[in-house]
């Protein structure tokens, strides 16, 4: 990963397919973002609508959208103070979380909470996780989970 985003592509990439659900962030800077998301987080642009400060982003099926503030249409429905996304959290599950949290150590970009293997109780069963959470340049709180598989439950 270079640190740098990835140029948007001029179609979609022959194998998109679209998620059903995808956030909509809206952010301060969107070349901050980029850089973020992109250069540091290992996400590429799917597309983009520069003339809107606008991209569509994806990572191992998970995407999400970003956009300017004050530059197309918004639905706010609240004042926009940082951090954004106050009391939610964004759990993005990827193959592994080693190679995001190098960017992120060689770029000194500081961490919510340091990796953690934790299993939750799923049913009859835990599901294991390899997590860590960080918050993006306008505070957007993110859990990047990697799985580490099924148990049943103890006890």
């Amino acid at each position: 990963m270079s640190g740098e985003p990835s140029e948007a592509p001029s179609s979609l990439p022959p194998d998109f397919v679209w998620a059903p659900l995808v956030p909509e962030l809206l952010v301060t800077d969107i070349a901050a973002s980029l850089a973020f998301w992109c250069g540091l987080c290992g996400f590429a642009i799917a597309y983009a609508r520069e003339e809107d400060r606008f991209a569509y982003l994806q990572r191992e099926g998970a995407q999400l959208m970003l956009e300017e503030i004050g530059e197309g249409r918004h639905w706010i429905t609240g004042p926009l103070e940082r951090p954004f996304g106050r009391g939610l959290n964004i759990q993005i599950a990827t193959s592994s979380v080693a190679p995001i949290l190098a960017a992120l150590r060689a770029a000194a970009w500081p961490l919510y909470m340091d990796v953690e293997d934790k299993w939750y109780r799923a049913g009859t069963m835990e599901t294991g996780v390899r997590q860590f959470l960080v918050q993006d340049p306008d505070g957007y709180l993110l859990r990047f989970s990697e799985g580490l598989g099924l148990r049943p439950c103890e006890g």
